[in-house]
């Protein structure tokens, strides 16, 4: 094996990283450092396999031949499993504790700390670190953002606010960008906003929905974000649209839901399939549909619920799926879990700490992770 000793390697050309051929090895109690930049210093034109530090997000990430994807080195949890968070949501009236599990598990949920004020109605989303609540209502409408740190346990902390109050509106993520959809303000909206969930700030303007959509729900890849389902203009719609992430601009049409129109349903994934589950058209729903998010097309047919539902809550792993509370026709604590590359009716998993709906459901593994 050759040896080769350099103590400053550059390309004078300026035309990207020096490039070593051949079984190299590297030996030092030091460190080596990667090109790094943000997301919009991503270069161009680049071969499957290189690697580089995101700046935005904090982690290493390399290209895959289609798109940039983190080097995934933890899961951020203090357990050996993804967890879950259910922050929020109404029982008798809004609330504001957050409790947690491990999805890789089954039984009850723990306490994770307390939300800076009881919200219900809102949007949300999360990176494999922080889980980001905005807006909803207490029951005044709100415009204020918080986050909490997945793998630790504690209160929400202050990030910065919508661009006026919302509520009936949902969000999804990849692993640096949070979008928040269509909502009420105080009548039906398409505004699409989003913000750098490593730092703390106000939304910016993304683009536009189709249509106005409120009581809708969402889901991603690192890619792609989904939005389904809700009601648009004039009612109940059973379309699907979908937005790059990574960009800004209007959304544009992916298929319908074939299952039924519904509203107030719960939306998950993993990295390649999106489910949705429960709701109402206006009668309660069991049944669960998926789509394929690097696709476009209309959904097809998963399981079911174990009881019919209206506004569960869901989050996900690379692996499962969990649905969770929701009227069914009272508050009810039942917490469900599916697999989400197989189909099938929904198992029971464990309970929530007390009945509630329309809770803020995030994770540390789901798909645009």
């Amino acid at each position: 094996m050759s040896r080769l000793n350099i103590n400053n390697l550059t390309n004078e050309n300026e035309d990207g990283s020096p490039r070593i051929s051949g079984i190299s090895t590297f030996s030092s109690t030091a460190f080596l450092e990667a090109p790094k930049g943000s997301t919009a210093q991503r270069p161009e034109n680049v071969a499957p396999g290189m690697i580089r530090f995101n700046t935005d997000s904090g982690h290493l990430e390399y290209y895959t031949g289609e798109f940039w994807d983190e080097v995934l080195v933890a899961n951020n949890t203090l357990d050996g499993g993804n967890r879950g968070l259910f922050g929020g949501g109404y029982e008798s009236t809004p609330v504001n504790t957050i409790e947690y599990n491990t999805i890789s598990t089954l039984g009850n949920s723990i306490d994770f700390g307390d939300l800076t004020t009881s919200r219900f109605r809102s949007g949300y989303f999360s990176s494999s670190t922080r889980a980001v609540f905005g807006g909803g209502q207490n029951p005044s409408v709100l415009s204020s953002i918080e986050y909490v740190t997945i793998s630790s346990t504690g209160n929400g902390i202050s990030f910065g606010n919508l661009s006026t109050g919302t509520t009936y509106f949902s969000g999804l993520s990849n692993s640096t960008r949070g979008v928040f959809t269509g909502g009420i303000v105080p009548t039906a909206q398409n505004v699409i906003s989003y913000v750098t969930i490593a730092s703390t700030g106000n939304t910016q303007d993304f683009g536009d929905l189709l249509d106005t959509r409120y009581y809708h729900t969402s889901c991603a890849s690192s890619t792609r974000g989904i939005i389904a389902g809700g009601v648009g203009s004039p009612g109940l719609t059973n379309s699907i649209e979908y937005i790059t992430i990574s960009t800004t601009g209007n959304s544009l049409d992916f298929g319908d839901l074939t299952v039924s129109v519904r509203e107030r349903s719960s939306g998950s994934s993993n990295s390649t399939r999106g489910v949705f589950g429960g709701g109402r058209t206006p009668t309660l729903l069991n049944s669960i549909e998926f789509v394929t998010i690097a696709s476009i097309g209309n959904s097809q047919d998963f399981g079911d619920l174990s009881n019919l539902t209206n506004a569960p809550a869901s989050c996900a792993s690379p692996t499962r799926g969990l649905f969770a509370g929701g009227f069914a026709p009272g508050v009810v604590n039942i917490i469900e879990y599916i697999t989400i590359l197989t189909t099938g009716n929904a198992q029971d998993f464990g309970d929530l700490l007390a009945g509630r709906s329309q809770i803020m459901a995030c994770s540390n593994g789901h798909g645009g992770l």
